[in-house]
This record gives C-alpha cells, structure tokens and sequence, in this order.
C-alpha cells in the first residue's frame, strides 16, 4: 500500500484517477480547491477508510503529518472557459501552486507527477506532435495563462530535479473526454453531447476542419499510473493521448448521429489562438510505459452519453 496524495482529485480526471488508486489498495489524499472539481465526483469514495479529502486551494501552502509517497499534481482549470475566469489565478496555480506542491513533494521525499498538457505546443506547425516540438505559443494572447501557465510548471519540476535531485514524471495530456466531464466547461465533447440530447443546436467556432484526437479517461488513468511507477531515470516529458484524429465538425456529426439528435450546426467565430490540429505522437508512451489507448471513440462516446443522459 502507498500513501498517495492527487491534488485536484475531485475534477474529472483526478476522481477517475483517485477511484483507481484506491481500488488498486492505496491510501488516497484528496486535495482540491472545488473551484472547477466537484465533491458529487467523490461522494462515493467517502466511506472507503483510506480516503480523505481536503478542501485547499494549492496557491496556499498545504501541510500533511502522514508519510506520503507519491504526489500527482492534476490543480487546475482545464477548460478555455474556466481558466480564463480567472487568468491570474490560473497562472497562480501553474507557478505558486507548483511550487508550493514541489516543496511538499519534497520534503515528503515523494516521487511527483506534473499533468501538463498538450497546449504546451500551441497551434502547432508540425504534426503528430512529439515531445521534442517546442511549440508555437503566443505568450500575450487569452489561453497564455493556461498555457504558459502549464510550460512554466514544466521549467519548475526540472529545475527542482536538477537543483534538488527529486524524483519528478511529467506527461503532457492531450484531450480527454468520459464521464464526470463537467457541464458548460467548454469542452467539445461535452457541449456537443449536451446539446444534441436537449434538441439545441450545435455551437461549432470556425468552420469544423481543425482537428482533435479524443482518450477516454479510463485509458488516460492507466498512463497515468504506469508513468508514476517507472523508473526514477524516467523524468518524460511524455505524451499522452489518442493518435486518432477527427475533425471537429465530424465528432458533431457522430454525435448527433448517436444521440438520434435533430440538432442542426451553428458556426461561430474561432476564438483567438484555437489550435488547429492536436494530434500526439505517442512513441515514448508505447515504448517506456508499454501504452496505447483501448477505447475506441464510438464506445467512449456511448459511455459519455448513457452518462450525460442519466444526469439530464
């Protein structure tokens, strides 16, 4: 049994994560602010003697007497719509927060696990992306707190590695969907699923031809996993995802289709900065953590909506 500490363990791939954990025999500390996470995502977990959970905001320094062996670091909106609520507090979290967790990490002697994102690359020039891209990231723009924000916490882990000799694992994730996504966050699988269910039309910013490659979360977890218990020689950056690309005018058509929806399209502006493509090269992740995604897209997405169904 390892003590194991998920900070934003009550958002929707931190509660999937934390689930799995806890049924692997860990002991599990939850920390999250509950700004995008939600208690009704761990409500379950509750009764189960090795679960805690911590209400905390990780900007704030966090104290814990227990050994802890392993910290995977998952604070922070994940949306466009919610991290840019509030920019600087996004950014807060991606550097105060990181470092606050670096330094609990620390002086546990915990092996930490950073959850960066593929929006470290930007709007890329090259695809698939590997990890060797640095990416094409307008610094000033709307999602520079986010992104940014997630490739300063990069610098962070391997500047406390290098200085600190900690032990650190750091993945870039691409996009995820499945069940506990939460409503109105701005996800395309999510407002897509949403709106075909409740008949409304089908809200697509620019014309449908960018491309996304989409993880069901339970594949995500697994990577997750498998990333923290490698070797202390594997630091990553590695990606994780779905090499499957689809454009997002198709996923609507798919969804739509599956839903039995008479729900018709609405094109909009493209926000500044969208990206164009994400796709991930996921060479290390086959090759170091012996993992590729299981789920298809059309099984993934029946789940997600048998899941958005039931809470309609």
């Amino acid at each position: 049994m390892k003590n194991i500490l998920i900070t934003g363990g009550a958002g929707f791939v931190g509660s999937h994560l934390a689930e799995k954990l806890l049924k692997d025999g860990n002991r599990i500390f939850v920390v999250d602010s509950l700004i995008t996470g939600s208690e009704e995502n761990i409500n379950h977990l509750k009764t189960d003697r090795n679960f805690s959970f911590f209400r905390h905001d990780i900007v704030e320094p966090f104290y814990l007497d227990e050994k802890i062996d392993q910290v995977y670091n998952l604070a922070c909106p994940a949306s466009p719509v919610h991290y840019q609520k509030n920019a600087i507090r996004t950014i807060k979290t991606n550097t105060v927060g990181v470092i606050n967790m670096l330094g609990f990490a620390r002086a546990k002697n915990a092996t930490i696990l950073q959850a960066s994102t593929s929006e470290v690359y930007g709007d890329p020039e090259v695809s698939p992306q590997s990890e060797e891209y640095r990416g094409n990231v307008n610094p000033i723009g709307p999602r520079a707190c986010y992104d940014e924000g997630k490739r300063c916490a990069e610098t962070l882990f391997f500047d406390y590695k290098r200085m600190h000799g900690m032990s650190i694992k750091v993945v870039r994730i691409f996009n995820t969907y499945g069940s506990r996504m939460a409503e109105g966050d701005g996800r395309v699988v999510s407002n897509f699923i949403l709106q075909a269910l409740k008949g409304e039309s089908i809200t697509m910013y620019g014309d449908g031809s960018q491309t996304r490659s989409f993880c069901f979360v339970s594949d995500l977890v697994v990577a997750l996993e498998k990333m923290m218990n490698t070797d202390k020689i594997v630091t990553g950056p590695i990606n994780l995802g779905n090499p499957h690309e689809i454009t997002v005018k198709e996923l609507a058509e798919r969804i739509i289709k599956m839903t039995g929806s008479k729900s018709k399209i609405e094109f909009r502006k493209l926000p500044e900065d969208d990206p164009m493509q994400r796709r991930p090269d996921i060479t290390k992740a086959k090759n170091i953590l012996g993992w590729e995604p299981k789920i298809e897209l059309e099984e993934g997405l029946e789940q997600t909506i048998k899941y958005f169904k039931a809470r309609l």
